[in-house]
């Protein structure tokens, strides 16, 4: 396969990123199963990637989180004293990313969504932003198994970023502006992805699309649709919480994700209640009226 890393076996490719591949591997020490990143480096346009590998690491490996994948390793290949290559050591995590693996029932959803919000939080906790929430970037297994993953645009509370970094059509206003990045930040990212989610549409950032030489274009927003005017059957309450979640001014988002879970739970308890009310209607819907009961009666007679 062209890559090699003492101690472990590389098996397979099974993912392509910006300039990298992720490759599972086996620790022939112990047999256990890695994900390997690995991203080389072929002209001074790479940097950047360099630069995003080594931030992965120096993040990831410092915050331990059942929904955080974990960076174990980093091995970087020099030629002439300049970085060429660096692979990460990872946890693997087997499978799909919530863009391909979407929740289908709104329940899912919000369980779903509550375990973002918690590895988010404990990424928080430790003093940095993800800065770079959406579908892809969230991988969901088994038995309600969830990883975050891609660190690479990570950085530390209240920093503030040199140049534009984000997804167009999940970044939030203050990294565009190059304004200092905090939880709130995070809050807008995933307030997107749900939006994505609920209603298979992009919510309209203020970047939309490239100008004629590829670059990001920057636009005035359209107004946005709340997911309950794309579809009558989200909850009002959620709707809603979205809607706060990209607010354009940092200050009117849920403060951290403390706060959002804590909006999440109502909106969660507010559909059980619903469905719970709907389950009683259909119920006494479906039994037969007095009258019915004893017009039966009397025919049997």
């Amino acid at each position: 396969m062209g890559l090699s890393l003492p101690g472990y076996r590389i098996t397979k490719q099974i993912g392509v990123g910006a300039r990298s591949t992720i490759n599972l591997a086996i620790e022939v020490k112990t047999g256990a199963k890695v994900a390997v990143k690995h991203v080389v480096r072929d002209g001074p346009d790479d940097d950047r990637f360099v630069e995003q590998a080594e931030t992965e690491y120096s993040v990831s490996s410092r915050v331990e989180h059942r929904y955080l994948r974990r960076s174990l390793q980093i091995h970087r290949v020099r030629r002439l004293l300049a970085i060429r290559e660096i692979m990460v050591v990872m946890d693997y995590f087997e499978g799909m990313t919530m863009e391909k693996a979407r929740p289908n029932r709104l329940n899912t959803f919000l369980t779903v969504t509550q375990r973002i919000a918690t590895g988010l939080h404990a990424l928080h906790e430790a003093g940095f932003v993800h800065s770079d929430i959406k579908p892809t970037n969230i991988l969901l297994g088994a038995r309600g198994a969830l990883n975050i993953i891609d660190f690479g645009q990570s950085c530390p509370m209240g920093h503030k970023k040199e140049r534009i970094q984000g997804t167009p059509d999940y970044i939030a206003p203050e990294q565009v502006r190059r304004m200092p990045l905090d939880a709130r930040t995070d809050v807008y990212n995933l307030g997107a992805t749900m939006y994505w989610l609920l209603t298979s549409e992009n919510y309209p950032t203020v970047i939309q699309g490239t100008d004629a030489r590829g670059g990001m274009r920057i636009v005035s927003s359209d107004r946005p649709l709340a997911p309950v005017e794309l579809n009558d059957k989200i909850p009002l309450s959620l709707s809603k919480l979205v809607m706060e979640c990209c607010s354009e001014n940092a200050d009117d988002r849920p403060s951290d994700m403390a706060q959002l879970l804590a909006r999440l739970a109502v909106v969660q308890k507010l559909w059980k209640k619903h469905r719970e009310n709907a389950r009683l209607k259909w119920q006494a819907d479906s039994q037969p009226s007095s009258e019915e009961t004893s017009e039966r009666a009397e025919g049997t007679e």
